[in-house]
């Protein structure tokens, strides 16, 4: 580059190769051939590492796409996961009736159709309506109304403005056929479950409760499900929002199972 430097300077511009140097040359020498490599590592350094930022930003960016399209994927799987999970215990639930030949199964089977036809077409987005899933959540405690008749009370509490909040779909419903499974179907008598939904600015503040179970030995051929329910959850949280827009509290308080969970909704 100082060889082409010092030819082009001598034939096209003048003999006088370095006028800003110190010295009036017109052949290579020692002080002028540090000086221009010294230049030209200047701007060689100075394009490598445009380069070099490019390409980072570049591959961040690719990494970030990529660990995107896995997050995404991984929701998806996981909200895959609820609509088999749910739909295997309800389907339970109504071969125990049919085979006690119970005049209820039409309109199980009726309730059961409606929750589908939500979740085939209303659950496709990252985000639902708040709204619509109560109303599905409502439901469901329909079908469970049902099916336990007189010796299930379920109170459902809503208190805020729900209008404009958006929440992951399918999310609230798992605690709450959770507190069914081990709650209303493992207890002998009267059952009480409370839910409560709570609207305050951003946040939704919504807890469940329901009796620890009463019966030590669930014995149910067609229950055989893994409890992937709560841990699904867990990792729909933890993949789907940050840390500060959910707080997630479990605990057993005087034989009462209790579900918090703050999660913001805006």
């Amino acid at each position: 580059m100082v060889l082409i430097k010092f030819n082009l300077t001598y034939f096209l511009i003048g003999h006088d190769v370095w006028p800003e140097g110190p010295e009036h040359i017109e052949k290579l020498s020692l002080n002028y051939t540090i000086d221009m490599m010294i230049g030209e590592l200047y701007v060689i350094t100075f394009v490598t590492a445009i380069k070099i930022t490019l390409d980072f930003i570049k591959e961040h960016k690719r990494v970030t796409d990529l660990e995107k399209s896995n997050l995404e994927t991984e929701l998806l799987f996981l909200k895959s996961q609820i609509s088999p999970h749910f739909f295997f215990n309800t389907l339970n639930n109504i071969y125990s009736l049919s085979v006690e030949k119970s005049n209820k199964t039409p309109k199980i089977i009726l309730k059961l159709s409606e929750l589908m036809r939500y979740m085939l077409y209303e659950t496709q987005s990252k985000k639902q309506t708040l709204g619509n899933e109560i109303l599905c959540i409502q439901n469901y405690l329909d079908l469970e109304r049902i099916r336990h008749d007189e010796r299930l009370e379920v109170n459902m509490y809503i208190s805020g403005d729900i209008q404009d909040k958006e929440i992951s779909p399918m999310l609230l419903l798992t605690f709450i056929e959770n507190s069914f499974k081990h709650g209303a179907n493992k207890n002998v008598g009267n059952v009480k479950i409370d839910i409560n939904f709570k609207i305050k600015e951003d946040f939704l503040y919504f807890s469940v409760s329901n009796p620890m179970p009463t019966v030590t030995k669930h014995v149910d051929n067609f229950n055989k499900s893994s409890g992937i329910g709560i841990e699904n959850v867990k990792k729909r949280l933890e993949l789907g929002y940050n840390k500060n827009d959910y707080k997630l509290t479990i605990k057993n308080k005087k034989n009462i199972f209790v579900v918090k969970l703050k999660i913001k909704v805006s």
